[in-house]
């Protein structure tokens, strides 16, 4: 596929994470866009990031969502778990510029004004803070007296050259 842009790798890991187990909603795709990079692309960028990885075979509309294809979920599971979201794109640019055209496919033409409708949405959302894709707020402070929790273990030896 030629040429790879930063939005379509963005576009393949929002999917991925919106559409686990059912096709997502355009603001459920621009929510997961958000999370993942703290910033939302432009909509004529998505437009054409939906338009050429539907053009290639890489995702489809499905149920009124849009989902990964498979080739594309292939991509996106050999991808390291643990690995950062510049390292996740890199590798996904990557693979999508070894990704050769198979067969005519079905194009998502998605209208900017379309886009811009769920980029609001999803800002409404946020701001009334019923965003589901929100990441989770961690607890301040963990208490080290909660039941399970044992002291560190001190070797005899350790003992007696304290007490000696």
């Amino acid at each position: 596929m030629y040429p790879v842009h930063d939005v379509d790798a963005i576009l393949l890991l929002a999917l991925s994470l919106a559409s686990k187990r059912r096709p997502a909603e355009l603001v459920e795709i621009i929510a997961a866009a958000d999370l993942l990079q703290g910033a939302i692309p432009s909509e004529t960028k998505l437009s054409d990031s939906f338009y050429r990885l539907s053009e290639y075979g890489l995702i489809c509309a499905q149920d009124g969502g849009y989902t990964l294809a498979p080739d594309a979920q292939q991509m996106m599971a050999g991808q390291r778990k643990k690995a950062e979201i510049p390292e996740r794109i890199f590798g996904i640019k990557e693979n999508l510029a070894d990704y050769h055209l198979k067969d005519e496919h079905a194009i998502i033409l998605l209208t900017v004004e379309q886009l811009a409708a769920a980029i609001t949405e999803h800002q409404a959302a946020k701001k009334s803070g019923r965003s589901w894709l929100a990441p989770k707020p961690k607890p301040a402070e963990i208490d080290s007296k909660r039941p399970g929790t044992r002291k560190p273990f001190k070797s005899f030896a350790a003992r007696r050259r304290k007490e000696g």
